[in-house]
């Protein structure tokens, strides 16, 4: 509660001596700021200075009831997935039962689920371990199962598990025969599946087997693979181009992959001394790699890594001895990461200015979260200055926090929401195989100009499809070969 002015000068009549930054941080009731004192010659006379940003003052308030999901049976399959993903439209959640079900329920549509009730997409053979939506297509969701088996989904538009007044709804579920396709290739369960930023129905997996595929979805076939790993991956993420691919192990190695040809083209042999999962992120535009993970005494530690050279971290920072693994969600348009605990309540936001990684508050709640995941920036009420909306996973259900700048005006703030990553591929799988490299391509949030914004829907044929046209076309041949019989003309 001490103005700030008077702890820095009380802070600086206590020295006597000449010193020249001191840095200090100032917790009040719900905020903490971090500020620079400069002090010159005179440790009396000081200049007074705070860091400019535009998140500093970020903050998210325990969500009501009314607004949450719940009366979801959670899946019990333990490892290195979020158990939660959400595209601009719904959220996929894994769901305990035969055949790998999963819920997906709709981002606007919070309410009870009825397991037995409402529908489920339910199409494997083995437990669903991860799952990843289309960035390029709200509706199309890729499962990963222990049945070493990779299938496409798309959610039809009248999917309503739960109704407008939030109570479950009866409808009819998904089974094998709905899904697109089938990508199969691994010998063993496929633990983690990561769709490609800017190429369109490219998909990244990783398995028990111990390798890294890559995927073209529409023909069903596996580009390259990566057979470097001694041991289980921990994660694997895309660059914001697609041209590299970031893996952590257990053998405790960070590996650079390129995706086109599954070789390695760089590697640190101990990217975090404990043994217990690692997770990444490319940050600052794909120029650096943030890595969280254990020190030698179990202690949760962040690391930031500038992929020019690789042999020591630019920045290092222990955050607190909690045991759970963290889930790092990075927002590229604000330089904001969210650091989220899986097993504990709190949830620390910091800002990168590699190579400074700067700490800005923390969320804290009594309820533990188990999985974590962002919304996509185009499904945010960028009116009420939303930077960022997380969904958790909690044994009562899913709850959304949502991360706020306090503005007072009811106009668009465009210095807080940059344009961002669309619905439109910049390239198709066979341009990227071939070379190609780009960017996403960006859109407004502005509500005024987002009326265009909604891309086109992604078309992979499914296998009943596929039977159906084929058994329309043997019917049309065979009718087509008696006319010519009848007319006595050879084939």
């Amino acid at each position: 509660g001490t103005n700030p002015m008077t702890f820095v000068s009380r802070f600086g009549q206590k020295r006597n001596e000449k010193c020249t930054t001191a840095c200090i941080h100032v917790h009040t009731t719900n905020k903490k700021f971090d500020y620079a004192v400069n002090v010159v010659n005179n440790p009396t006379t000081m200049a007074f200075r705070v860091r400019q940003s535009k998140y500093r003052h970020i903050f998210a308030d325990q969500p009501k009831n009314e607004n949450c999901w719940s009366g979801f049976r959670l899946s019990t399959k333990t490892g290195e997935q979020q158990y939660i993903k959400a595209s601009g439209k719904y959220f996929a959640l894994s769901l305990a039962g035969g055949g790998g079900p999963v819920a997906v329920c709709s981002l606007d549509r919070p309410g009870r689920f009825e397991p037995g009730a409402s529908q489920t997409l339910g199409g494997h053979s083995g437990g669903v371990l991860d799952f990843d939506w289309n960035p390029f297509d709200d509706s199309m969701l890729a499962t990963a199962s222990e049945d070493c088996t990779i299938k496409i989904w798309s959610i039809p538009e009248d999917w309503e598990p739960i109704d407008a007044n939030g109570n479950a709804k009866k409808g009819e579920s998904m089974g094998p025969s709905d899904a697109l396709a089938v990508l199969e290739g691994h010998r063993k369960k496929v633990t983690l599946v990561r769709y490609h930023p800017t190429a369109s129905n490219v998909l990244a997996s990783t398995s028990a087997d111990l390798t890294v595929r890559v995927w073209d979805c529409e023909r069903g076939e596996c580009v390259s693979k990566c057979e470097a790993f001694n041991d289980l991956l921990h994660d694997v993420v895309w660059d914001e181009c697609g041209d590299n691919l970031a893996s952590s192990c257990k053998d405790k190695a960070l590996r650079i992959i390129d995706p086109r040809t599954g070789t390695v083209s760089s590697t640190v042999e101990s990217i975090h001394e404990g043994s217990k999962s690692v997770k990444l992120q490319y940050v600052e535009n794909s120029t650096h790699i943030l890595s969280t993970g254990f020190n030698k005494t179990s202690a949760r530690e962040m690391k930031l890594w500038d992929i020019r050279n690789l042999s020591s971290p630019v920045n290092t920072q222990k955050i607190d001895s909690a045991s759970g693994a963290f889930v790092p969600l990075y927002d590229n348009d604000t330089k904001v990461v969210y650091l989220c605990g899986k097993g504990d309540g709190k949830l620390g936001y910091f800002e990168v200015e590699a190579p400074k990684v700067h700490a800005l508050s923390e969320f804290r709640s009594t309820s533990p979260g188990k999985g974590y995941c962002d919304v996509p920036k185009r499904a945010l009420n960028v009116m009420k200055c939303e930077t960022a909306r997380i969904l958790k996973v909690t044994s009562g259900g899913v709850e959304p926090l949502s991360f706020t700048v306090p503005r007072k005006s009811d106009a668009f703030q465009d210095d807080i929401f940059p344009d961002t990553a669309g619905l439109e591929p910049a390239h198709t799988c066979e341009e990227w195989l071939a070379g190609s490299s780009k960017k996403p391509i960006t859109v407004s949030l502005d509500p005024k100009k987002k009326a265009g914004n909604k891309g086109s829907k992604t078309k992979i044929m499914s296998v009943a499809s596929l039977k159906k046209e084929l058994a329309t076309a043997e019917e049309r041949i065979k009718y087509l070969e008696g006319k010519l019989s009848e007319a006595n003309i050879e084939f």
